[in-house]
């Protein structure tokens, strides 16, 4: 009995194959610009904080809730997001996720009061929980050949890890010649392109069969657990790691974790199947992603704080000091996907970019006062540049290769999901080791004044360096044990291609 998903899905196997092989790269273009939308808003709206605080008036506590609204709503809904992505249709699911996104985004731009304004962000993760995993899974079963496989994922992985450069350059033209509500606004100017796009060149295989049923109670564990793990983080930043509510939001996300995956030991529609977390290959990637995400948090906030207080710059210069970084990666995420990874394998390709990224770390470390942007900067952003391109695209596209098709949905939104936890554990774990070493320095060096704080600031910066290199190299070594030989890895992928004209031979 076949079940065809609606008007918008393409109607049967063959003619969807028919319309992928002409039109895949133009499917490639519609899904990076949603996947920029949705990595844009990471960055991009942190640069209007400051003119939406003066503009509607409220506190520098209630500051963080525009940031926190976000990340809890798309934090703890992406495994939902993408479930429901492989239930509904990837291109229905799709395009409810950009509307969704877009209209949340102008209800922001329009917000007149700060609880409003709290409310479209949380509507805007809701969505965004919803569209990153889909444009994930629309690229893994649209590109099945290797060789195009690997381009595809090149370019998303490049835009993946630049995203957050890019809306720091945006989010300051934008803040400074326009209106903070502008950060808000963009993205309904890149909807309208994607949706078009969307409906003419994304598609989805009927599907043959019943329809799989919603794993409610593995959703409800699932959820309650991101919810309070990405909670739990947000409020060590801001209270401290012996507050009670964070240890007890942590401890609850640790026990509906446990809860969710004996669940899923036995659940006949599991959420996750843990077949799909437990493979050797996709289990490295997800970790490589999530400790890649915690280190990469200190090159975009403390550089940032370092170019605007310490080297003076504004906030459009300040995005422009991160393009040299961006370009970097963009060759990289290229070089690595396209002729690096088919030769050396993840189990290379990803320890080797997580050194280069620890060696960025290590430089940024060095800076002071009397450094230079192209002296001291510079190199250090370059080889950041360079370790992300050979970190992100490569885990990518391990994480979600040979994966079954009715199951491609959930397992990308456990890349998303992988990233947004570590960017939660690097903001908590960061700023509060930044916080600690900053307050240090001021009490060991009497009396205080502006040069001891200026000091102090770029101590604290140094340290989240120091940190970040740790992780980097923490990733290094769990990647190199972790990674299976580049033999088995092609294996898989070689399976992924077995049938190109049809549905893909594909490995649990």
């Amino acid at each position: 009995m076949s079940y065809i998903v609606s008007r918008m899905t393409s109607p049967s196997p063959a003619a969807a194959v028919a319309a992928h092989s002409g039109q895949r790269w133009l499917t490639l273009a519609v899904v990076a610009l949603a996947q920029l939308m949705v990595v844009l808003d990471a960055t991009v709206v942190n640069i209007a904080l400051p003119a939406a605080q003066a503009d509607l008036q409220f506190s520098d506590g209630d500051r963080q809730w525009i940031i926190t609204a976000y990340s809890l709503a798309f934090g703890s809904l992406l495994l939902l997001g993408g479930r429901l992505s492989d239930l509904i249709g990837r291109k229905r699911a799709f395009i409810i996720g950009l509307l969704g996104f877009a209209l949340a985004s102008a209800l922001g731009g329009m917000a007149d009061t700060f609880g409003l304004l709290v409310f479209a962000r949380a509507l805007q993760g809701a969505f965004g929980a919803l569209l990153a995993p889909t444009a994930l899974a629309v690229l893994t079963t649209t590109f099945t050949d290797p060789k195009e496989r690997g381009r595809a994922f090149g370019v998303f992985g490049a835009i993946a890890g630049a995203g957050g450069a890019i809306g720091l350059l945006l989010g300051g033209i934008l803040t400074e010649d326009l209106s903070w509500r502008w950060n808000l606004y963009i993205n309904d100017v890149i909807a309208v392109f994607a949706i078009v796009g969307a409906i003419f060149f994304v598609h989805t295989i009927a599907r043959t069969g019943p329809r799989p049923k919603l794993d409610v109670p593995g959703t409800i564990l699932v959820s309650g657990a991101l919810f309070a793990l990405v909670y739990g983080f947000a409020h060590a930043e801001t209270d401290g790691w012996d507050a009670p509510l964070t240890w007890g939001m942590l401890t609850a996300s640790a026990v509906l974790m446990l809860a969710f995956v004996l669940w899923q030991r036995r659940a006949t529609h599991p959420l996750l199947p843990l077949r799909i977390v437990m493979d050797r290959n996709r289990a490295a990637a997800y970790s490589s992603i999530l400790i890649a995400g915690a280190g990469m948090f200190g090159i975009f906030l403390f550089v940032t704080y370092y170019l605007q207080t310490t080297l003076g710059y504004s906030p459009i210069q300040t995005g422009l000091s991160f393009l040299p970084m961006i370009a970097m990666l963009v060759l990289s995420a290229q070089l690595s996907t396209n002729i690096f990874l088919p030769r050396f394998g993840p189990k290379a390709m990803v320890p080797i970019g997580m050194l280069l990224a620890m060696s960025g770390m290590l430089l940024l470390t060095l800076l002071d006062r009397d450094s230079q942007y192209a002296a001291n900067v510079l190199p250090a952003l370059m080889l950041l540049g360079l370790g992300m391109g050979s970190i992100m695209p490569p885990s990518i596209q391990t994480a979600t290769l040979g994966v079954d098709r009715e199951f491609a949905g959930v397992a990308s939104a456990m890349v998303n999901t992988s990233q947004q936890v570590g960017g939660s554990i690097g903001t908590a774990l960061l700023n509060t080791l930044a916080a600690t070493a900053a307050a240090d320095f001021v009490a060991a060096h009497t009396p205080v004044t502006p040069d001891v704080l200026a000091d102090a600031a770029i101590h604290s910066y140094a340290t989240a360096y120091w940190w970040g290199a740790g992780a980097f190299a923490l990733g290094a070594v769990v990647a190199a044990l972790t990674f299976r030989r580049k033999a088995d890895t092609q294996a898989a992928r070689d399976a992924v291609a077995t049938n190109a004209a049809g549905e893909p031979v594909l490995a649990h």
